[in-house]
């Protein structure tokens, strides 16, 4: 697994554009990550490709609270939202793997399934982790493993932060040259984002290498950790994060993505995660 060389700073994301028009349908949800909370100053190490963040952005509050995922509405365990105040959740997607739930993503085109003790959040659901109080990357259709499993309060803004022991969701990719490269700059964005944004630990990489999914998903896949981390709080911990980029169906890139805690309790297995990316598929509509 390469070692990610420190260059200088990347392109850092810009600021949120004003808010266009309101969609009562959306569902913001921001993800303050707690290895984040306290982290002052934004200097991105990787590359952050175009995505979610000049349109979804924009609908996000200035100020995003360190909180666990809320939602505007109640979220369905199934992925399915609530189709009165959702009607993109119109959506036909069974689970492929017997006793698992569905996440389905209208805006991205895929759905993969998730084992049946995590929580599955609104299709609309925006997830994003922040630093110094403004989102530095995010994803959509957001699925939780252990969704509050640690709580810290910040103690520079006395905010109480809660972090998953691990989410998934898909995001946008249209800045990345080749799925390739995208696969591989967001498995390393994501481990930087969510666990080590003060770089006090090691980035690695794999190389990536065409992905198939057993359900008609194919494109490139990647997966990065990051270990030695400084231990800041009691929810610090090193992490790993899994990706697979494929070419939505308008021709643009898009990437799911996998992050988790690394040497924890209860941490999700590698082969448990891999089980999940073989569901990956193209997200049938009803409309």
């Amino acid at each position: 697994m390469p070692t990610q060389a420190w260059g200088g700073p990347a392109a850092q994301p810009g600021p949120p554009e004003p808010p266009r028009k309101k969609n009562r349908t959306a569902v913001i949800a921001v993800v303050a990550a707690v290895a984040v909370v306290a982290a002052a100053g934004v200097t991105a190490v990787f590359v952050l490709n175009k995505d979610d963040s000049k349109k979804d952005e924009a609908k996000t509050d200035k100020k995003p609270s360190a909180t666990a995922p809320s939602s505007a509405s109640s979220p369905a365990q199934d992925g399915g939202g609530d189709e009165e105040d959702n009607p993109r959740a119109g959506v036909t997607a069974k689970p492929v793997v017997p006793g698992w739930k569905t996440v389905v993503n209208p805006k991205r085109h895929d759905a993969f399934d998730v084992p049946a003790g995590w929580y599955v959040a609104s299709p609309d659901t925006l997830s994003s982790y922040s630093k110094d109080g403004k989102p530095i990357i995010s994803m959509t259709g957001p699925a939780y493993y252990k969704k509050e499993n640690c709580t810290v309060k910040d103690k520079k803004t006395g905010l109480t932060g809660s972090s998953p022991l691990a989410g998934t969701g898909t995001k946008g990719a249209q800045g990345a040259k080749t799925q390739a490269e995208a696969a591989k700059n967001e498995a390393l964005n994501w481990v930087y984002a969510v666990f080590d944004q003060e770089k006090t630990g090691t980035f690695k990489y794999t190389k990536p290498k065409k992905f198939t999914s057993d359900h008609g998903i194919t494109g490139y896949s990647s997966s990065a950790t990051v270990t030695g981390v400084k231990k800041t709080d009691k929810c610090s911990s090193d992490g790993k994060s899994f990706t697979v980029t494929y070419t939505d169906i308008n021709g643009d890139f898009a990437t799911w993505v996998l992050y988790a805690a690394k040497g924890v309790k209860d941490e999700v297995p590698d082969e448990t995660i891999k089980k999940i990316m073989s569901t990956l598929r193209p997200l049938k509509s009803t409309s």
